[in-house]
């Protein structure tokens, strides 16, 4: 057994390769092979995001602070808030983030395949951020 104490991790800054504004990446657990399940703390101070990505074996976000949003390619974006819990098939293209205004924390859960958890492609335009969640619209869908 390995045990992580709190603090024991140094922080990360989430990287301009991945993320637009201030993310702060807290590593959880990352055992080495044969797990292939790894999971992180992820803090977007207001405004940031991460660039749309896929999983290959998909992720689960646990929403643990703040309000967020989230956005699957072709849909709305949704407001994501403290407990809520989102599931991304594998391959879904997607992103989250905080909203304009409030800081966002979740814990991302992903499965690697063949040593790889995500794909990174291009990032969130402002215009397709500042699009925000249709007015009224505080319940995440099922992605």
């Amino acid at each position: 057994m390995e045990l992580k104490r709190v603090g024991s991790q140094p922080s990360q800054k989430g990287p301009a390769d991945f993320f637009t504004g201030t993310v702060r990446i807290d590593p959880l657990s990352n055992p080495p092979a044969p797990a292939r399940v790894s999971c992180a703390s992820v803090t977007f101070e207001p405004g940031a995001r991460s660039h749309w990505h896929t999983h290959p074996l998909g992720q689960t976000l646990i929403v643990t602070a703040g309000c967020g949003w989230t956005q699957c390619e072709g849909e709305a974006i949704v407001e994501i808030r403290a407990g809520d819990v989102i599931w991304c098939p594998p391959g879904h293209k997607h992103w989250h983030g905080a909203s304009p205004t409030t800081s966002m924390t979740h814990i991302a859960v992903q499965e690697a395949l063949d040593g790889k958890a995500v794909h990174w492609l291009e990032p969130v335009t402002d215009e397709q951020y500042l699009a925000g969640p249709p007015s009224g619209d505080a319940s995440p869908r099922n992605h």
